[in-house]
């Protein structure tokens, strides 16, 4: 999203004109919009099916980790490796859950995992970590952690990264 923003930024000052309307959701909820003329691009993370649009991948990738509170055990790790998250209560997000690169990180079903919740925006799923009812598997640098945050992030180890593809309508101008 900084990307992006940056880039609206300066689309801005040389067009003080145009007016930028955010949208957040998954990528169901960004393609229904994008399908229905609501919106003009997307911002999808990958494996989201973006065959019927017209795409480029972003040239940096997120980076997956797990969301917890500063004072949980797994705090203290540098990096989170699957066996840590077997037995705890997991958040995670509804869109990754349809693919099966994080169940195969995890080296297990979700079904044989404690998923506590599901969630689309990790804004929400941060509100429930803070709150004390799991750790949240989710994307870098999307929430703040840093300085009098209650929460951290921590990589997964081994690494496992996402791809960010732009998308829109194929033929629009």
């Amino acid at each position: 999203m900084r990307l992006i923003a940056n880039v609206v930024k300066d689309l801005q000052r040389e067009y003080p004109q145009i007016k930028c309307h955010i949208f957040s959701g998954n990528a169901e909820d960004v393609t229904d919009r994008l399908d229905k003329g609501l919106i003009d691009f997307g911002v999808l993370i990958e494996h989201a099916n973006v065959v019927k649009y017209e795409s480029i991948s972003l040239p940096d990738v997120d980076v997956w980790g797990v969301l917890m509170r500063k004072d949980s055990g797994l705090a203290s790790h540098d990096a989170i490796v699957p066996e840590d998250l077997w037995d705890v209560p997991l958040i995670c997000s509804r869109q990754a859950m349809d693919g099966k690169e994080l169940s195969d990180w995890l080296k297990k079903d979700y079904e044989k995992l404690d998923i506590a919740a599901t969630y689309n925006l990790l804004y929400n799923a941060s509100i429930l970590v803070e709150e004390g009812m799991g750790y949240a598997l989710c994307l870098d640098k999307i929430v703040n952690v840093s300085g009098e945050s209650a929460l951290s992030f921590k990589p997964l180890k081994p690494r496992l990264e996402a791809r960010l593809d732009i998308v829109w309508k194929k033929y629009q101008v």
